[in-house]
């Protein structure tokens, strides 16, 4: 008790407040690497100059994805004041969040599709994979999931409000990047010289720690939608994300950066489909 008789606050140790900033670095480093964001050093601990270690710093990633995120959904709910059609709106959305990450996750799975569908053998399907040119397959794939997103999103706003499809677009962010993270932790690599031998592979516990800082914001969405729909949409995802990496694992001998894109395009498509479906 203090003199005055009140209760004390209590203090934050150093311990947690070195992880924190930790944390904080870590997320910063992740929106640096998956979006055009020109972030400043946001403490002592982020150097924007280093390589990214995502031994380390992988637990952020669905931090950052919330972070980069929540533009969008930013765009969408101030679109929602004007007499735009929910459709116009949402497709601004969308385009806005392609243009945060540069269209990353997009050019990943356009990647896996030319190489997937284009291609006999694993050495061919890598070698598509690589060329920068975007053929049929990845042309159709971005077609087919722009188009079910940008739907997706138009319908959500309508059932919903902006309040709450701002709510299930950052949670949709978060949940794609556990499930990207959780994939890239339990697959082998395809490429001996790839993202993991440049950049670190992390391990478990880093889609551990990042499923535990979903899982808060993934609870909230109980408050804004039927629980059915919340439940058959992750059951979809979380498919969704097993079946693309073990189709990668059949096509190409593993993950690759492209194929982590496409799962983290695949389960937020499929997310809202299957939340929508039973709402």
């Amino acid at each position: 008790m203090t003199p005055q008789g009140q209760p004390q606050k209590p203090e934050s140790t150093p311990e947690s407040r070195g992880w924190l900033r930790q944390l904080a670095a870590d997320t910063a480093a992740c929106i640096r690497f998956f979006s055009r964001l020109p972030l400043p050093a946001i403490n002592k601990l982020d150097d924007p100059a280093a390589v990214p270690d995502f031994r380390k710093i992988a637990r952020a990633m669905p931090l950052a994805g919330a972070m980069t995120g929540l533009i969008p959904a930013l765009v969408l709910g101030l679109l929602s004041l004007t007499a735009l059609p929910a459709l116009a709106i949402a497709t601004l959305a969308v385009m806005t969040a392609a243009a945060v990450t540069g269209a990353l996750h997009e050019d990943g799975l356009a990647d896996v599709a030319d190489g997937f569908f284009g291609g006999a053998t694993p050495e061919r399907r890598l070698e598509i994979m690589k060329d920068s040119r975007t053929g049929a397959f990845g042309a159709m794939a971005l077609i087919l999931f722009l188009t079910l997103r940008i739907t997706l999103t138009a319908a959500l706003l309508e059932r919903n409000g902006a309040p709450a499809a701002m709510l299930v677009l950052a949670a949709a962010e978060m949940l794609s990047r556990t499930l990207m993270l959780w994939q890239w932790t339990a697959q082998p690599s395809a490429r001996p010289d790839g993202l993991g031998a440049r950049f670190g592979v992390p391990g478990p516990e880093a889609a551990l720690e990042g499923g535990l800082f979903t899982l808060p914001v993934f609870l909230c969405l109980f408050s804004v939608q039927p629980a059915f729909g919340l439940i058959f949409g992750l059951g979809l995802a979380v498919y969704s994300a097993m079946f693309t990496a073990k189709l990668a694992l059949k096509a190409i001998g593993g993950i690759t950066g492209d194929v982590l894109g496409a799962i983290q395009q695949v389960t937020l498509t499929v997310f809202l489909g299957g939340l929508l479906a039973w709402t």
